[in-house]
């Protein structure tokens, strides 16, 4: 209809973009910073069994990931946005990922590979395909592997002596070289070893122990909606039943490794996991399988970190293969 003809007809503009299109209030910053205080209690249970080197380890992983971000957003001339907490989560969770009696310099070429190459060489947050801490871990493991798997054993005090001077396997790690049987004998019983697990009394990475304070922190996040059980519940389930079918403890499967701070805290990333919610359950599943072939099948004993990458190659397709039918398309067609 012709406005200049009707005065009375209202002329009104609609624009239309992309979803989505209900704002909740929450801001990148606000969900970052609160994803980095619910790992606090981890991290802080980490410090308390192995020491103030462990706190070393998660400062120096921080402040690098901090400096990194914004030397290299200064060099490419663009915005310094190191006060969104997106460095800081990565740094926090590269830490979590680390033995806590590696070199001072271990954490800083993390944060280095994690920050630079994986996440501002794509683009900055948001462009970013695989998961940065993720990545700096795997970069580590391939080229420290003697210090990435020198694992140091719980003291349960706040000790400035770096603690590498007691020092064990994994849970896994046993496992996978000296059976069930042998890692049973560590404990007074079964019942003791899940105990021991859940309150993180085993040698492993700071993110490992303390599977009870990354629940807590798990469960805030998902009462505040950040995150949604469909990936974390899919892994976790996942990995359970294919240990159980192969004859293994899916009690013990769970309780091990970095399963949990996986499943929950870096599974369960906005830019590099799927975003429709039976996608993200097949992201779930996927994860879950190739975390459970490499721990039973492979050489090596822990698969959380390659299982999450490898998936994060898929994200793009499984949004595009879950995707809604567009609108009427159905009725068009017919």
């Amino acid at each position: 209809m012709d406005t200049e003809k009707n005065p009375q007809v209202e002329a009104r503009v609609f624009r239309a973009s992309v979803g989505p299109h209900i704002s909740s209030g929450e801001s990148v910053p606000h969900i970052m910073w609160t994803v980095s205080a619910a790992l606090l209690p981890a991290a802080g249970l980490s410090i308390y069994y192995f020491g103030l080197p462990a706190l070393s380890v998660l400062v120096l992983s921080i402040v690098s990931a901090i400096v990194f971000e914004a030397l290299a957003q200064k060099l490419a001339g663009a915005k310094i946005t190191i006060s969104d907490g997106s460095a800081i989560l990565t740094g926090l969770l590269l830490g979590m990922n680390l033995p806590a009696s590696v070199p001072f310099y271990l954490p800083v070429i993390g944060s280095a590979v994690a920050v630079i190459i994986t996440k501002q060489l794509f683009g900055g947050l948001g462009y970013n395909i695989f998961n940065p801490a993720l990545i700096g871990r795997a970069f580590l493991m391939a080229s420290f592997p003697r210090f990435m798997t020198t694992w140091p054993l719980p003291q349960g005090s706040l000790s400035l002596a770096r603690p590498d001077a007691v020092t064990g396997a994994t849970p896994l790690g046993i496992l996978k070289e000296e059976g069930y049987r042998k890692l049973l004998s560590h404990f007074a019983s079964r019942h003791d070893m899940y105990v021991q697990l859940l309150l993180g009394h085993r040698g492993g990475a700071m993110g490992e122990t303390g599977i009870v304070a990354l629940l807590f922190g798990a469960a805030y996040l998902l009462y505040k909606g950040y995150i949604t059980w469909h990936i974390p519940v899919t892994f976790i389930a996942t990995v359970a039943v294919l240990t159980a079918v192969f004859g293994g403890d899916p009690w013990l499967a769970m309780l091990s490794g970095g399963l949990v701070l996986g499943a929950f805290f870096m599974a369960t990333d906005y830019v590099t996991v799927p975003q429709l919610k039976r996608a993200q359950v097949a992201f779930g599943l996927g994860c879950g399988i190739i975390t459970a072939l490499i721990r039973l099948e492979g050489g090596y004993p822990e698969g959380v970190c390659y299982a999450i990458l490898l998936m994060n190659c898929f994200t793009p397709l499984l949004d595009r293969a879950f995707k809604a039918k567009k609108f009427g398309e159905a009725s068009a067609k017919a």
